[in-house]
């Protein structure tokens, strides 16, 4: 597969290379595929070289004998860690621009190419690694069944690595549909759905052939997850090329029908990534750390078929007082009440699963940060029903508040479930008896909390000083604040933002070195938890 998968790459590369050096009628275009020919060049050359993850002269227990196939999900599981380091390096930087303007350096690393690259390192990059090796593990464990297609699932692991640098390059030199959302141009678009496809044929044939009678609730959320995100990304992307050799392309949709699209895949890429694909994390990784089943299965099937029916319908809360009609506004925000109570019975089930083993909170800091992810899932969704409602909408849109929401959910419940999942996996695709260390695990559980509750926290009231002083209105009937006076006013906020941002970089720091060691082999001499020798089972 090694020297097959390098050959095409070598091809291509040379075909791109020409390919680029014909495109001078369009300069970004022309860049973006050398772009192309240097990645490819480099993974036909690592390709070839069959990398070992061990020191020279070490030799090192071979991983455990697997029926399963455990390859692309150790690969899955450093590029997590990886992009999610590189992630919030991109956060903090752009944290201390809008502290600092002068840190914007034009055209390449200013805040508007920068955001968006930040945003698609930990979402799709951190986020969509994590659930692709997970769902990998996991489909396969709870289907007794090895990974459908072969080298399938390779072609689904480099293509996405493939897509994820095609697009933050895009970011940076400019080369995006202009859009809400800054998406990468058609060519990006249509290699990430090809990839997308074979994702959704290695998961669902490996369900299909599986020897276990059972489809473990898990998987529903993962294959929630795996197809509506096709959908999502398809219909929100459609559009025309001005040409088969150039950067450009219009929409099919415009004006206010372009919005409620794009925030019809804004909010369900949040509901079905970020929510049902992590959920399906929480469902499989929460009972196997406790060592105890899901408090209610049928809790948790409930929980499913309502949270997804009903958060497809949520979008249209994003566009209130806008030329949205008024009807779909309202229905937007009616189904993001209603969507706090099947959140909420997900949380509900996930912290219920330690019942008989709370004492673990004590003395298993990788449990701690599974429970606090659960915590802040059901913070983030109450929060967002609270936000969909029009009179709390009018004080907290376009403000920080938004920000701080967006961030508890994001790093509280994406990147702490995801941290769980990373150190349960570890030491076990990699045959290890234990992580190289769990204090460092506990370290890093309190630089993350400690990171997001400042964060959140400085968004919040940012957020709520920013709407107050916007509609500020004297006795005359007059604007009381500029809007240079609100901006002047967020500085402290946006440093102490920087500060938050900075800690949880720390914390992901913290990680990569203990995942880098417990790979390479190596365990380090550190007492027991406290609390250990006097834990005691909870009655």
């Amino acid at each position: 597969m090694n020297y097959t998968f390098s050959t095409i790459s070598l091809a291509v590369a040379a075909f791109l290379a020409l390919l680029g050096a014909g495109m001078a009628h369009d300069s970004l275009f022309s860049a973006h595929m050398w772009v192309l020919f240097f990645v490819l060049l480099g993974s036909a050359i690592v390709m070839l070289g069959r990398v070992k993850f061990s020191p020279a002269g070490k030799t090192l227990p071979q991983h455990p004998p697997s029926e399963y196939f455990d390859d692309v999900v150790r690969y899955g599981v450093i590029a997590t860690v990886f992009w999610g380091v590189v992630g919030f390096l991109v956060g903090v930087v752009i944290a201390l621009q809008l502290a600092y303007p002068e840190l914007n350096i034009a055209p390449y690393f200013n805040f508007g190419r920068m955001r968006p690259l930040h945003t698609s390192a930990v979402v799709f990059a951190f986020g969509g690694n994590a659930l692709i090796a997970t769902s990998f593990y996991v489909v396969q464990r709870t289907c007794r069944a090895r990974l459908f297609g072969g080298s399938l699932g390779w072609f689904v692991f480099w293509g996405y690595q493939l897509f994820i640098v095609m697009a933050a390059t895009g970011y940076l030199l400019g080369i995006t549909q202009s859009r809400e959302y800054a998406e990468p141009e058609w060519y990006v678009d249509i290699w990430l759905t090809i990839v997308w496809v074979a994702y959704l044929i290695a998961f669902l044939g490996t369900i299909l052939k599986r020897k276990e009678p059972h489809i473990y609730v898990a998987n529903w959320f993962y294959l929630a997850f795996i197809v509506t995100i096709a959908m999502l990304h398809v219909v929100n992307n459609l559009a025309v090329p001005v040409s088969f050799l150039g950067s450009r392309s219009y929409s099919l949709f415009s004006g206010v029908q372009d919005a409620l699209t794009q925030w019809w895949y804004g909010h369900n890429a949040v509901g079905f990534f970020l929510t049902a694909g992590f959920l399906g994390m929480m469902y499989y990784f929460v009972p196997k750390q406790a060592n105890r089943p899901v408090y209610s299965y049928r809790l948790s099937i409930i929980h499913f078929w309502a949270l997804i029916f009903m958060y497809i319908w949520a979008g249209p809360h994003h566009l209130h007082y806008t030329a949205l009609p008024d009807w779909a506004q309202t229905l937007g925000m009616v189904f993001s009440v209603m969507l706090w109570m099947p959140s909420w019975g997900g949380m509900i089930n996930g912290l219920m699963t330690l019942s008989g083993a709370w004492d673990k909170i004590r003395t298993d800091p990788i449990i701690r940060m599974m429970i606090m992810a659960i915590a802040f899932y059901g913070m983030s969704t109450f929060e967002g029903p609270m936000m969909s409602i029009k009179a709390v909408n009018s004080l907290s849109h376009y403000t920080d508040w938004t920000i701080g929401h967006v961030h508890s959910g994001a790093l509280g419940w994406v990147g702490m479930v995801t941290f769980g999942a990373i150190y349960h996996l570890t030491p076990k695709l990699w045959g290890r008896e234990r992580l190289y260390s769990l204090r460092m695990v506990n370290w890093h559980f309190w630089l993350a909390t400690l990171g997001i509750v400042v964060y959140a926290a400085v968004m919040w009231v940012a957020g709520i000083q920013q709407g107050l002083m916007w509609r500020e209105y004297d006795s005359q009937g007059f604007l009381v604040y500029s809007f240079a006076e609100t901006v002047a006013a967020m500085f402290p906020y946006y440093l102490l933002r920087a500060v938050g941002g900075a800690l949880f970089l720390a914390g992901g720091l913290v990680m990569a070195w203990n995942v880098t060691m417990t790979i390479l082999g190596y365990q380090r001499d550190e007492a027991p938890m406290p609390g250990a020798a006097l834990a005691q089972p909870a009655e």
